[in-house]
């Protein structure tokens, strides 16, 4: 766990037009939102299955039973309309290298265009460098060009690193000094 990090304690991060908070169980329903939204050659293990799972109730289990921790998806809330849009934060993939998360950002797509991901995303990586990280990591598939867009906005570099999917694509993996 980096420096500056309280374990039980949680991150809420801000900035002049969103708030980076843990998810409340009510906002189960914006994840399931999301879940629905994701682009069909995203892998299926991460969109909703022909069975619809998972539940809006398996997604609220996930919500109260996360434990405050050094990595995590925080939900971004519009300050102005209170409402949940998505969420960015910093997830432990094991793809990068040892201490070094990966940061993780998905908005809804009604308010992609509005510099939200970026704000979020430059928001995370504060806190990140706050916290004692040095360096992050970003996968994206090679067709996102908009995620592709924020992580250059924020600072990533695309690195030599592929991992080639013959039915959905490459993923690009890109990193950050802090």
């Amino acid at each position: 766990m980096p420096a500056g990090v309280t374990p039980g304690r949680e991150v809420v991060l801000e900035t002049s037009r969103l708030l980076l908070r843990p998810w409340r169980v009510a906002e189960a329903v914006v994840q399931r939102e999301l879940w629905t939204e994701r682009d069909p050659r995203v892998p299926p293990h991460r969109r909703i299955d022909a069975d619809g799972y998972p539940t809006l109730a398996e997604l609220e289990d996930g919500i109260r039973t996360e434990q405050p921790s050094s990595t995590g998806l925080l939900a971004v809330q519009r300050k102005v309309d209170r409402d949940v849009i998505g969420y960015c934060g910093l997830v432990d993939t094991g793809r990068g290298a040892e201490g070094e998360p990966e940061l993780a950002f998905e908005l809804l797509r009604r308010v992609w265009g509005h510099g939200y991901a970026t704000e979020a995303s430059l928001a995370v990586l504060d806190w990140a460098r706050s916290s004692g990280y040095e360096r992050l990591w970003a996968t994206v598939w090679d067709w996102n060009i908009a995620s592709r867009r924020v992580l250059a906005k924020v600072g990533f570099t695309e690195t030599e690193r592929t991992e080639v999917d013959a039915v959905r694509g490459i993923t690009v993996f890109l990193t950050r000094q802090l």
